[in-house]
């Protein structure tokens, strides 16, 4: 694990280079970050890193960036940061499953999604995160969990919540319907890299249900699974979290859902 002189002895938080194609990610991570005094700065792709970092004058002390992505992936990035910085940066890997050992060699330190500030600053830090006990909520924490919940609640005001929630809503509609659209042309790929990214933003809101759904729905990919049978299951879920935010007061009682999209 690299050290830094400024990472550091006086309570300043490193400057942070978050780089994921996911924008749902990218907004609430640099909000958490930013609340706990880290200067964020965060791109959407590999090609927009190395852009960005051949910008700067200073180099970011830490480079978090996700490990699946179209273009230069996470793997990639980090060979070419430390072809051309060599040990100037920290390079964490961030994914919603585990990467295979191979694809972490250049990296620092991993961090599963979802994972906490905390999480964050004591891989950085060096030590290893503590993870988390899992905290029961509406539905025995089935469907939503509410430990997740309560922390996002704490960093951010009501309305903020709902833009969230919303947009959460709107992006898992989205790439479901790409989903469906590439089942029909028998695009396992991109099906499989949909299903990453719906894991990957219902881990960090606290879809518990739909994470392990869209777990599901990539690692077994078009060729193992009954999609049409999936399809079910998944507009119920969602659904069924919508509820749940209605009842919480998360989100406005006709916001529309999924299964909602679907007919339209």
């Amino acid at each position: 694990m690299i050290l830094f002189a400024n990472m550091d002895n006086n309570g300043t938080q490193p400057r942070l280079l978050m780089v994921d194609d996911d924008a749902l990610s990218r907004e609430l991570f640099s909000l958490l970050l930013r609340q706990k005094g880290y200067a964020v700065e965060a791109v959407s792709s590999g090609e927009a890193a190395l852009r960005h970092l051949q910008a700067q004058h200073a180099l970011p002390e830490v480079v978090l960036t996700d490990m699946q992505m179209p273009g230069i992936d996470g793997p990639d990035l980090a060979m070419q940061l430390r072809n051309l910085y060599g040990t100037q940066m920290m390079l964490l890997a961030m994914s919603g499953s585990e990467p295979k050992r191979i694809d972490k060699q250049a990296f620092d330190g991993f961090l599963l999604k979802p994972f906490t500030v905390d999480q964050l600053a004591a891989t950085i830090s060096g030590c290893a995160p503590r993870p988390e006990a899992k905290a029961s909520g509406s539905e025995d924490g089935t469907i939503f969990n509410q430990a997740v919940y309560q922390k996002l609640s704490t960093s951010m005001r009501k309305a903020q919540m709902e833009q969230l929630y919303t947009l959460f809503l709107q992006d898992i509609a989205k790439r479901f319907s790409a989903m469906e659209r590439v089942a029909t042309e028998g695009d396992d790929d991109v099906y499989r890299k949909e299903a990453h990214a719906i894991k990957g933003s219902s881990g960090m809101v606290g879809a518990t249900e739909l994470q392990k759904l869209a777990t599901s729905m990539e690692e077994r990919g078009l060729d193992a699974t009954n999609h049409v049978a999936t399809r079910k299951e998944f507009i119920l879920a969602v659904e069924r979290l919508r509820r749940i935010l209605v009842g919480h007061e998360i989100i406005g009682r006709f916001t529309r859902s999924t299964g909602e999209l679907a007919h339209d």
